[in-house]
């Protein structure tokens, strides 16, 4: 695994912090790979997509 969703989201700028990467993925509102994904220890690799408040990041 590269890295979890949470550091994923705040290192990419997505998020402000770490507690709004929590809000946001136990929110339901992270997709990842076309799936919601509300764990934040939710080990990502690469070529993996996240899609959050109508961005597309590739991982």
């Amino acid at each position: 695994p590269l890295i979890d969703l949470q550091t994923f989201l705040k290192l990419t700028k997505a998020v402000q912090s770490g507690g709004d990467a929590k809000s946001v993925i136990q929110g339901g509102i992270c997709i990842v790979n076309g799936e919601i994904e509300t764990r934040r220890a939710k080990k990502l690799y690469e070529g993996d997509v996240v899609t959050f408040n109508k961005k597309t990041l590739d991982v």
